[in-house]
């Protein structure tokens, strides 16, 4: 679990610096119109469902190795960044380590609890997603105190790639024993739910990845300091929340904390859309951004529905529907923002996390019981 933990830290590093400096990038830097994002979001989404080709191919192999492995094409996409020049450049670049990170997305859960103890799942979980966390506030502070030192993005885009060649080397260090047994590819009628809601989730969280920072930028001219406070922010919060979390998914289980999750969230999109005042614009970015700690209980939902012999298939199957929705959010973000403004952007958003909420409230069950030897869930 240490070497597991260390190497989520280290992409924590890897994407602090990515997802912190990436608005300032796109909107200062490059100068791209929404419209552009967009398309650049939905180009570097679709590595997510290709990932899920990627896995079937690989299945069989130690997950350690084949996370150490994409954590390389992550680096390289990233090192690429520097010497960017025009949109053909960054969409290509793009790709390139986003095919490493969406490959990689699904093996630390999958990692996490074949490596937890029975009944521990999500407790394992919340822990190297903490981890993550403190990686992407240490990045975060690191990319702040650079920005103060007056050092240029682009460099920090190769620091950004260091940090994940260590990564893939602590992958290592994790038991090899750890593979994907069992079918190459898991798309079963009983898990319809779980697709479902991760094809809402990949709508509503592209949404923010793509456009709420770019919001901010763009339309507000925040800096890149104030950016990356705000990030550094949600990270601290983060980093103390994901293990308390965790441990209150296995006690309540999942139903309650996903009513909680989306109704939230329905509101911070209304948010984006009405609210006009920088301050309380950035007060709404750090809790939406912070509210994603509950988004893991979706992966316990998996774990919970599917016998460990499908639960990496299955997660994988969930990032592909997830990806899905975030190719196609990005194209009708970008064009609403362009021919209506902005707000209907982030309204459609809320639509997505209303749907969320009557779909959790109709189909999840109240409460859900670990696997049985027969690889069928117990539901009370």
């Amino acid at each position: 679990m240490f070497f597991l933990a260390f190497a989520a830290a280290l992409v924590g590093v890897t994407m602090a610096l990515q997802m912190g400096l990436n608005a300032n990038f796109l909107a200062d830097d490059l100068e791209l119109t929404g419209r552009q994002v967009g398309f650049l979001e939905s180009y570097r989404e679709s590595c997510g469902i290709i990932a899920l080709g990627v896995l079937a191919v690989l299945a069989g192999l130690a997950e350690p190795l084949v996370g150490a492995a994409m954590l390389m094409l992550l680096a390289a996409g990233l090192s690429g960044y520097f010497f960017v020049r025009d949109y053909a450049w960054v969409i290509m670049m793009s790709m390139v380590w986003s095919q490493g990170l969406h490959v990689w997305m699904p093996l630390p859960n999958s990692m996490a609890m074949a490596l937890a103890e029975p009944g521990r799942e999500g407790h394992r979980l919340g822990q190297i997603r903490g981890a993550g966390a403190a990686g992407f506030a240490a990045g975060l502070l690191l990319a702040l105190g650079l920005t103060m030192l007056s050092v240029k993005i682009r460099p920090m885009y190769l620091i950004a790639a260091g940090a994940s060649v260590l990564a893939a080397a602590m992958c290592l260090g994790i038991p090899r024993k750890i593979k994907t047994p069992g079918p190459r590819f898991v798309f079963k009628r009983k898990y319809g739910l779980f697709y479902v809601l991760n094809f809402l989730e990949g709508w509503r969280k592209q949404i923010f990845v793509a456009f709420a920072g770019y919001l901010l930028v763009h339309e507000y001219d925040t800096p890149l300091e104030t950016i990356l406070i705000l990030y550094a922010s949600v990270q601290a919060a983060g980093f103390v929340a994901f293990p308390i979390v965790g441990k209150i998914i296995d006690r309540i289980g999942e139903r309650r904390i996903l009513l909680f999750y989306y109704a939230s969230l329905t509101l911070f999109f209304v948010g984006y859309a009405t609210i006009r005042v920088p301050g309380i614009l950035y007060a709404v970015f750090v809790v939406d951004n912070a509210f994603f700690v509950f988004g893991m209980s979706l992966q316990t939902y998996a774990g919970r529905i599917a016998p460990k012999s499908e639960l990496t298939p299955t997660l994988s199957m969930g990032v592909a529907t997830n990806h899905v929705a975030a190719v196609l959010m990005p194209l009708v973000g970008g064009i609403l923002w362009k021919a209506f403004g902005y707000e209907w952007t982030f309204l459609i958003g809320a639509f997505a996390a209303a749907a969320s909420v009557a779909v959790v409230a109709v189909w999840v069950p109240r409460k859900l019981q670990p696997q049985g030897a027969d690889g069928q869930p117990t539901n009370t």
